[in-house]
């Protein structure tokens, strides 16, 4: 298996260095717009490897943003599989060239949604992966697979919902993906400041755009930003949450192969986070569209979404400054395969210590880079495998979470997942 993984930010440059303690490919091709991060990807695990690890990684420039560009990477190298790993905002450009390059395709959130033009907190306009899934005719006649959501949330949630219609319920009332921390970022002084952990560009249109929640008897709907906070308690000493309604892949993938009479996503922002998000919001400095700004040199056009993103921390570089933990996971409710009513909470922790001592990653992008790792060497044994656009689903969970928690000295890569039985 060759693997073209397009990005080399934090997600990006984590499944290299994850992959290369693995021995499921032939090459992996590190790749980023700017070449130099691409090469520094190739050399940290140059210098951290043996000679024969390092020969399987290449670094080249990629053009994200143009479908011809990301077929002719990807035919160069022989890539059998494109992974990636950069903002959705270039998915359906991607996604464009590996289907045009003839390679399989990977990613860990879907092509992007525009909310209804007269009634957004109401009625859902196009969703999240609406592109990406009227196209599932042109990848099954090719016979290649695009496997879609296949990161932390979503993907390993998405693993935990067919685990849990497989082996855990007889009928689910709910699959609630919750996402909570405790993680805090300092600067040189020690004060705590604001700097998300992931991309605040994703993080914005996550946030501000209307959440989307399924229901059986009535399908895809969509409510207000925020709406409808709980105060979830989360594992690993990370404690009680309040989280609210975010708009989120797992509500637009779980209903088309798990049977449940509800889906729904929540995040635990907090308060400062939500304001600032509702302040960005209210100045337009959310908006995408480029704006003219007067400069020395001239008129420039500049987006104001970018100019957020630029004025804060890359979220790579975060990890000598971040403390806490990080817990993905999916709350399930319904009847279990007793009979008997059940509640449970899969979920997987990540501490930021842990990873940034073995991987010197921070801890929410590694998370995230862990889980499409896995599910690329489950296609490469076949023990996963198919054609069409497909979400994480559509496979049978057992080998993913065997594999996942059977530890490193055993084959396997030493995460443990948790499963608790909370009161009904």
């Amino acid at each position: 298996m060759k693997i073209l993984l397009v990005g080399a930010g934090g997600v990006g440059d984590s499944i290299a260095k994850i992959a290369a303690r693995r021995a499921f490919y032939e090459q992996i091709i590190v790749t980023d717009y700017d070449l130099a991060r691409a090469e520094r990807t190739v050399a940290w695990i140059a210098a951290r490897h043996t000679p024969e690890i390092a020969a399987k990684f290449v670094a080249d420039r990629i053009d994200a943003s143009d479908p011809a560009s990301v077929e002719e990477v990807a035919r160069r190298h022989g890539a059998d599989y494109v992974m990636n790993a950069v903002e959705p905002k270039f998915v359906q450009t991607i996604f464009a060239g590996a289907l045009a390059a003839d390679a399989n395709y990977l990613d860990m959130a879907m092509s992007l949604s525009e909310p209804h033009a007269t009634d957004p907190h109401s009625e859902t306009g196009i969703k999240l992966g609406d592109d990406q899934f009227a196209q599932a005719a042109d990848w099954e006649q090719k016979g290649t697979l695009a496997l879609v959501g296949m990161g932390v949330e979503p993907g390993l949630s998405d693993v935990f919902a067919r685990y849990a219609a497989d082996h855990l319920f007889s009928e689910i009332d709910e699959l609630g993906t919750r996402d909570g921390a405790n993680l805090v970022v300092t600067d040189d002084d020690g004060n705590e400041i604001f700097a998300p952990s992931f991309s605040i560009w994703t993080t914005i249109e996550e946030c501000l755009n209307p959440p989307v929640i399924w229901e059986k008897e009535r399908g895809w709907f969509t409510t207000p930003p925020f709406s409808e906070p709980e105060v979830f308690d989360f594992p690993g000493g990370i404690g009680p949450v309040e989280c609210v309604n975010v708009e989120h892949e797992e509500v637009l993938l779980m209903p088309r192969w798990v049977d449940a009479k509800r889906v729904t996503f929540k995040y635990g922002l907090g308060n400062e986070f939500i304001g600032i998000l509702k302040t960005l919001h209210q100045l337009g400095l959310d908006k995408t569209a480029p704006l003219t700004v007067r400069s020395a040199n001239g008129p420039v056009q500049v987006a104001p979404r970018d100019v957020v993103a630029a004025g804060l921390p890359d979220p790579a570089t975060l990890g000598p400054r971040m403390t806490g933990k990080t817990c993905a996971g999916l709350w399930v409710t319904g009847t279990g395969i007793d009979g008997y009513p059940r509640e449970v909470y899969l979920y997987h922790v990540a501490d930021n210590e842990w990873t940034m001592a073995e991987y010197e990653s921070q801890c929410v992008v590694w998370q995230t880079a862990l889980n499409p790792v896995i599910a690329l060497e489950l296609l490469s044994l076949g023990v996963w495998g198919g054609s069409g656009v497909l979400g994480p689903e559509a496979f049978d969970a057992l080998p993913f979470l065997e594999l996942m928690a059977l530890p490193v000295d055993e084959g396997g890569y030493g995460q443990a997942w948790g499963l608790e039985d909370r009161a009904v």
